[in-house]
């Protein structure tokens, strides 16, 4: 397991975990007790470190390298129903945006979402989940093709932002993400949003309009990343903690100011000390989001929709 600057704690009494139930398997001492005493101090760490997270340390653990990715998620919630579909039919497949049908119990649904990499090879694969206009054209054209058969639509949402190449620029990078949420708003089947990791900018709301929208616990919403705000307002790096707490881009933060519907706890230490967990608490938001959303009409529904949107940023003094 990998570890973060402020999980050093956590990974010290992992060890010690570890030498213990090691000790234990290898000779006759019991050591019982001991683990006993390690794995409690360890349960009260965790529950000490996670929960005085600061904006920058959730920013550090949505782009934890074993923090399960979209095809993490769809492998495990879809299974062996997945059947992925490739191309925009305009230029090619974009492999930083994954979309596919697959089967929650007896419901068909279509999922669409950035998919990072775990390791160098795969990252360069998928260009570390920044999509191209090609990515977003197909994401559309799965959401047609899933109103065309009144099929629901689920959205995973991480990405560092869309490509921002000059040849995704010649192709339309801003027409592509303004189409999607122009017509995203219009679409007659429920769309359920799930941010599962980072969420940046355009990048993520060309997926990102939804009927609801679920942030899990240990992510950020935001215009901007607070690397970038940092190189724009100071010119370094070095006050990306500042630029994060003031971006207000938790998902404590974005609850508050009601941009997203509801925040998903995670497990304790966060969703990649245990996956399998985080995978069951998503399959089941999405499955009671669905319920509540295929209960009303094509009409109410991008009503709805539209009267949501169209609140966000209205202020009364």
């Amino acid at each position: 397991m990998n570890y973060l600057d402020f999980e050093e704690p956590i990974k010290l009494l992992d060890t010690q975990l570890a030498e213990c139930i090691e000790l234990g398997e290898k000779s006759d001492v019991d050591v019982t007790e001991t683990c006993s005493q390690i794995r409690s101090k360890l349960k009260s760490t965790i529950k000490e470190i996670y929960g005085n997270l600061t904006p920058w340390q959730k920013v550090q653990i949505s782009r934890h390298p074993d923090r399960p990715y979209t095809l993490d998620y769809i492998n495990n919630i879809l299974g062996d129903s997945f059947l992925e579909l490739h191309g925009d039919r305009n230029f090619k497949d974009d492999k930083a945006m994954i979309g596919g049908l697959g089967k929650i119990e007896d419901q068909s649904f279509m999922f669409i979402g950035q998919q990072k990499g775990h390791n160098t090879k795969d990252r360069q694969y998928r260009n570390f989940g920044m999509a191209n206009p090609e990515g977003y054209r197909k994401a559309l054209r799965l959401m047609k093709m899933a109103e065309k058969y009144n099929i629901p639509v689920v959205t995973l949402i991480d990405t560092p932002g869309a490509y921002p190449g000059l040849e995704a620029e010649e192709r339309g990078q801003g027409e592509a993400i303004a189409r999607n949420i122009l017509e995203m708003t219009r679409l007659k089947v429920p769309i359920i949003t799930v941010i599962i990791g980072e969420g940046a900018s355009g990048g993520a709301l060309g997926i990102g309009v939804g009927d609801t929208v679920l942030m899990l616990e240990n992510t950020w919403y935001s215009v901007i990343s607070p690397e970038s705000c940092s190189s724009i307002l100071w010119r370094s790096w070095e006050y990306k903690e500042v630029a994060a707490s003031a971006l207000k881009l938790t998902a404590k933060d974005m609850k508050k100011m009601n941009l997203v519907d509801k925040v998903i706890k995670e497990p304790e230490g966060g969703a990649h000390r245990n996956q399998l967990k985080t995978f069951e608490v998503v399959k089941t938001n999405i499955l009671t989001a669905y319920e509540e959303f295929s209960k009303l009409s094509s009409e109410n529904l991008i009503s709805r929709r539209m009267d949501k949107y169209s609140n966000m940023g209205v202020f009364s003094s």
